[in-house]
């Protein structure tokens, strides 16, 4: 089965950036399997897990921007389909404008209530092992929120079906992060503090960097300006951008208190295993991300044109991709101790069962993106935003099984269970609509 069908320009661009965004993840995956250990040595397994727990805090500002950097790419992509590309500089300026709104009273708040908080008690950590703790938050916090504003960029290429480039971006970032914690390790200045702090600044300057070569260079024409900000346009993508963010912070709101659950249920040590293992399989969930996220915007362009049979040969495709990549999952469990030693060393050791549980949670997110990465794109978002309601029996559900077995697996286990029904509703909406058989809350 042929994957791509280089002969139509919308296969031709997935095909193109699919190659490309391959060859990023690659680096990408040499980047992580190197800063692993890397940060383990430089904090130790203690301090480590704790920075690790910090990290998923901070996807919550990341996931703060209700949904409009995914609206955005949307929008764009139906602006650039009637090649109205005044509304799409509209929409990049609104938008761009709302985050800034969004950002500055968030920032503000959450530095105000780092330092009026006890958070030493809320990660569960001892304060002489980490002194710095408070202001290695407030620092994070400070580089992520000004971070917010410019990845938008991202969206902006992905939008114009160039995901890619935003991959590229993000693997560049990525890698001054990787570059600056080996120096402080050279040096001697590897503390925490520092290493939170080389962590997050890297990806916001080269953001700065990427906002004038793309906006100056690339698309001019997609420059943000005051005096484009439009109330209409504004409202447009925060009406998409909601739906969007309800999805976006439900998957959040599992894996960052997974995090802190685990700190607080069990210990911040265990928090770098579960860490590692998710980290070991993000591999197959990155590979499949590359080849599904070009189908995001191209499966808008073909919505919006109606070209449904190019929608039903592109699902096919993603159906043979699953098959395999859950192949690749197995060979990865079976192999997995020899890679961990590989990779970690004795660093730090992951049990046999967070493997497994995992690998079984990755299939499961695979399996049900197969379908949402289609409803995305064609604005399907509705009863997505519903069944997002299986994450707030999580936390009790989590809580109840660790205080009964004490027992991470089955911990894990109900962080598998709280998506499967997600991945069955996804699948029936998705057939239903490519058949034309969707009717009511189905359609929407």
């Amino acid at each position: 089965m042929k994957l791509f069908n280089k002969n139509d320009i919308r296969s031709n661009k997935i095909y193109k950036n699919v190659a490309f965004s391959f060859l990023l993840k690659f680096i990408a995956t040499i980047i992580l399997f190197v800063m692993v250990p890397l940060t383990l040595t430089c904090l130790g397994n203690y301090q480590n897990g704790v920075w690790l727990t910090i990290s998923s805090l901070l996807i919550w500002i990341d996931q703060m921007d209700i949904g409009l950097g995914n609206g955005l790419r949307n929008k764009l992509s139906i602006s650039i389909a009637h090649h109205d590309m005044e509304e799409a500089r509209k929409m990049v300026s609104s938008c761009m404008a709302m985050l800034t709104c969004i950002i500055i009273p968030l920032a503000t708040f959450l530095l105000f209530l780092i330092q009026i908080t006890d958070i030493y008690a809320f990660f569960n950590v001892e304060p002489e092992r980490i002194p710095t703790l408070r202001t290695a938050l407030q620092a994070a916090v400070i580089f992520v929120c000004m971070t917010f504003i410019f990845k938008l960029i991202g969206n902006v290429y992905m939008g114009m079906q160039a995901p890619s480039i935003s991959n590229l971006i993000i693997v560049i970032g990525q890698g001054l992060a990787l570059f600056s914690t080996w120096i402080l390790l050279k040096t001697g200045n590897a503390t925490f503090l520092n290493v939170v702090i080389v962590n997050t600044a890297a990806p916001l300057l080269i953001y700065m960097i990427a906002y004038p070569i793309t906006f100056y260079k690339v698309f001019p024409t997609l420059r943000p300006s005051l005096s484009l900000i439009n109330l209409r346009s504004a409202l447009s993508l925060g009406n998409l951008g909601v739906r969007f963010f309800w999805l976006q912070i439900a998957g959040v709101i599992q894996m960052m208190t997974a995090n802190i659950l685990i700190s607080n249920l069990f210990s911040p040590e265990i928090v770098t295993p579960y860490q590692i293992a998710y980290r070991y399989f993000s591999l197959v969930l990155a590979a499949f991300t590359v080849i599904c996220m070009p189908f995001w915007n191209a499966t808008t362009d073909a919505y919006e044109r109606d070209d449904i049979q190019w929608i039903r040969k592109a699902d096919k495709r993603m159906g043979f991709v699953v098959i395999i990549l859950g192949l690749c999952l197995v060979l990865m469990v079976t192999i997995s101790p020899f890679i961990y030693d590989l990779w970690i060393g004795d660093k730090c050791e992951v049990p046999f069962g967070i493997t497994l549980m995992m690998a079984i949670y990755t299939f499961i997110i695979i399996a049900s993106s197969r379908y949402s990465y289609f409803l995305n794109g064609i604005g399907a978002l509705r009863l997505q935003m519903y069944m997002t309601v299986t994450v707030l029996f999580f936390i009790p559900l989590a809580w109840l099984a660790s205080h009964l077995t004490h027992d991470i697996n089955y911990f894990l286990a109900v962080m598998c269970l709280c998506i499967t029904p997600s991945w069955i509703v996804n699948k029936i909406q998705f057939n239903k609509i490519i058949n034309g058989k969707a009717t009511g809350l189905w359609k929407k």
